[in-house]
């Protein structure tokens, strides 16, 4: 079990850019919402310092391997990733001064690439076909070959992870709503937020609503379609009351869509959770809250933007 609280990691961060994680925007969506028999409402991740919901968990994970002792040897942090949590970790290892590896499918955007280089974090690139999880494996080959050296904080099974979004960006929500939150929808990687947020909020009668991708075949960065993919070990389907699935083409027109009509400029994930909350409010009544998790400038050289 970690010994991190909020306090404590409030405490750990003072004086630095870290400090600015979390505290992130909620927004109401005006246009793209309109019409619908809910509220919906932006959770806009892409404000975090580096640039991501994944800032959370990395400050959270390095946090944790420092309360256990596991990086006083100045040993290499390292982990996988499919591009944002490498840019936190970069970012957190950056002001923490560690040395960072990053095992990462050569399809990552070229400028996720740049900004984890830019922070100090050596890349170590993956075969593209086997995506997040060729990465995956490739860290868990080089941890198990050099113990000593490595400090594999693993984001897919590191309880620091859910806990992160548990005690910061569900207890975050219901303060920002006034605790009149009615539904919480976000997209599973990892699954550290959906896990995390439900632990907070289902008890105060949230609707959870998890979503993957519809095939494993799919251009919806950071997400895993579950059937096919490495199970991350935090994952529990049931922290969701509604599990959903989302197509990349209808990620990519919404994504499209709140850059024209909401001046939110986010990535395919983020119109993916968009595209869900979407369909939720138009069955549901109530404040919907939906997590955008990161900026559409990390896609500028894909053809999403072309």
């Amino acid at each position: 079990m970690s010994r991190l609280t909020a306090e404590l990691v409030r405490e750990r961060v003072r004086d630095t850019i870290l400090e600015r994680i979390g505290d992130t925007p909620l927004i109401p969506l005006h246009r793209v919402g309109a019409g619908l028999r809910g509220g919906l409402w932006a959770k806009i991740e892409s404000a975090n310092p580096g640039g991501s919901v994944k800032d959370r968990p990395a400050l959270w994970m390095i946090l944790d391997a420092e309360e256990e002792g596991r990086l006083r040897r100045r040993r290499i942090v390292l982990d996988a990733t499919s591009g944002n949590t490498g840019v936190a970790l970069a970012m957190v290892c950056a002001v923490r001064g560690y040395d960072l590896e990053l095992c990462m499918p050569d399809k990552v955007s070229i400028e996720r690439k740049r900004i984890a280089r830019a922070f100090g974090a050596q890349l170590v690139l993956t075969d593209p076909l086997e995506g997040t999880d060729g990465a995956i494996r490739e860290a868990q080959r080089r941890a198990a070959a050099d113990p000593d050296r490595y400090v594999y904080v693993d984001q897919y099974s590191n309880l620091a992870n859910p806990l992160s979004h548990e005690l910061g960006t569900g207890a975050e929500i219901w303060k920002q709503t006034g605790g009149r939150v009615t539904h919480f929808v976000a997209g599973v990687g990892t699954s550290g937020t959906v896990v995390g947020v439900s632990r907070a909020l289902r008890p105060k009668r949230v609707r959870i609503v998890a979503v993957q991708p519809d095939e494993a075949l799919h251009g919806i960065e950071g997400w895993k379609h579950m059937p096919t993919a490495l199970r991350p070990a935090i994952w529990d389907e049931r922290v969701a009351d509604v599990h959903r699935v989302m197509a990349t083409d209808e990620a990519i027109a919404m994504t499209k869509r709140l850059a024209r009509e909401e001046g939110i400029f986010t990535g395919p994930s983020g119109g993916a959770a968009v595209a869900a909350g979407i369909a939720v409010a138009r069955e549901e009544s109530g404040r919907i809250v939906v997590l955008i998790a990161d900026g559409g400038e990390r896609y500028l050289s894909t053809p999403l933007w072309e």
